[in-house]
């Protein structure tokens, strides 16, 4: 199959795109194309999703609606819960979730459900792209022949590309079209389609020899930060017992300019990145006779914070007379990262579980949380509501714990009006006054 016809389509902005899922990564990706003067059609189940993008809503807390409406007045967006349209896009790309089991394996649930549904409606000429995070070897051994189950063949019929989403939800430095792509093909048409296309909207496009080490990237890069975040971690635990400010260290080893980069510790992973993706890796590893130690005690150091913070807080209610069963305790930020509305995997969700199993009465605030969302791992916190953070709202609590470090909140104020802080971010290390209230976790 000779991608002529369809490359030239990318390059003349002349190509239907059709991405599926438009969530964190879908959404920015499909303005991202939109905004190219390319026409796209973000389908998606979550009919919420759909009629925000369709009425020039966001959803998104770090993407402004007007970006949105401008692309839909342009012509150039819109959104659907119909799939059959899906055959008449020359661009079809996966932006769906990949979640764990219950066991920590790969659910690839979503990746082969969609897939099942591009199969019913695949032509001939279109390209097919994975960008959702998955082990080595998900695009061909899965993805492929469920693809393929109709008769078409890939690399003949259709192409089939496999590029990893980089997106950092929040950074403005580095939006969509900022971050380089890499781009692995099943054979060589594939690759040179799929690299014309992201040409047209990102700064870089990065071919690799196949899917297998595209795939590979994604999971390298996310085990990077995991394995880094997790020495953070035990070194803030480590320093803490030498009455040495992890924070200072960190500030002051950042400033060597070749050799090291800086990691900072916290309650425990969230997004819905690092904490899954290495035990994409992990498990995959296994299927082939490898052992992952280092990537393993990575999982276990930051998988144990959320337990080390509750054990600060209740040591030093303790030291102040009250015990965590019967407390009143404030959870400050939910998002699992500052200045967004994403709490996928947070750990706030995990310390709010874990308090109120030791008996603590827990309320939130978060500025971009207004209310829980149904979650999968957390289903009774769904539709609770943020409190306000003020100084008559923060004396009825025993206790503010910081989970978030958003910009948004004061939190010398928050420190002025708490009876006690348990900081696990470094958001009042540079604080002088009320100290004797702060303890860090």
């Amino acid at each position: 199959m000779l991608p002529a016809d369809l490359i030239q389509r990318f390059q003349d902005r002349s190509a239907k795109i059709g991405i599926i899922g438009i969530g964190y990564v879908g959404l920015p990706l499909a303005l991202t194309f939109a905004g190219e003067r390319f026409q796209v059609t973000g389908f998606d189940v979550d009919n919420i999703k759909v009629d925000a993008v369709n009425e020039g809503r966001s959803y998104l807390s770090h993407i402004p609606a007007d970006v949105i409406e401008a692309a839909k007045a342009g012509g150039h967006l819109r959104a659907t819960t119909e799939f059959a349209g899906l055959k008449n896009m020359d661009a079809i790309i996966l932006c769906v979730p990949t979640p764990l089991g219950p066991e920590r394996q790969p659910d690839l649930k979503y990746v082969t459900d969609t897939a099942e549904t591009i199969a019913a409606h695949l032509r001939d000429g279109q390209l097919v792209i994975l960008e959702s995070t998955t082990y080595p070897g998900t695009s061909r051994e899965v993805m492929k022949p469920i693809l393929e189950a109709g008769g078409l063949k890939s690399g003949v019929d259709f192409l089939l590309a496999y590029s990893p989403e980089r997106e950092d939800p929040g950074n403005a430095e580095f939006r969509t079209s900022l971050i380089p792509k890499v781009v692995g093909g099943d054979g060589e048409d594939a690759l040179q389609a799929a690299c014309a296309l992201y040409d047209q909207i990102v700064v870089e496009t990065i071919p690799v020899s196949t899917l297998e080490v595209a795939e590979a990237v994604k999971l390298t890069e996310n085990v990077f930060r995991a394995v880094n975040i997790a020495l953070a971690n035990e070194m803030k635990v480590v320093y803490e017992k030498m009455g040495i400010d992890v924070w200072e260290v960190i500030d002051a080893a950042k400033t060597k300019p070749f050799g090291y980069m800086p990691f900072y510790p916290g309650p425990g992973l969230g997004g819905h990145c690092i904490p899954i993706d290495p035990f994409y890796l992990t498990w995959r590893a296994r299927q082939v006779g490898a052992e992952t130690r280092f990537i393993e005690l990575a999982g276990e150091i930051n998988t144990a914070m959320p337990g080390r913070v509750v054990s600060v807080l209740s040591e030093n209610l303790t030291e102040a007379g009250k015990s965590l069963d019967g407390a009143a305790v404030l959870c400050v930020g939910l998002a699992y990262k500052k200045n967004v509305n994403d709490i996928r995997e947070s750990p706030a969700l995990t310390l709010i579980d874990m308090l109120e199993d030791g008996g603590a009465n827990v309320d939130y605030h978060d500025p971009f949380v207004p209310e829980i969302p149904q979650t999968r791992e957390h289903a009774a916190l769904a539709g609770r509501r943020s409190v306000e953070l003020s100084a008559d709202v923060l004396r009825n609590f025993d206790a503010a714990l910081i989970v978030t470090d958003h910009d948004a909140i004061d939190f010398e104020a928050l420190v002025a009006a708490s009876k006690l802080v348990i900081d696990t971010r470094g958001a009042t290390r540079t604080m002088t006054t009320h100290r004797d209230r702060i303890r860090s976790a």
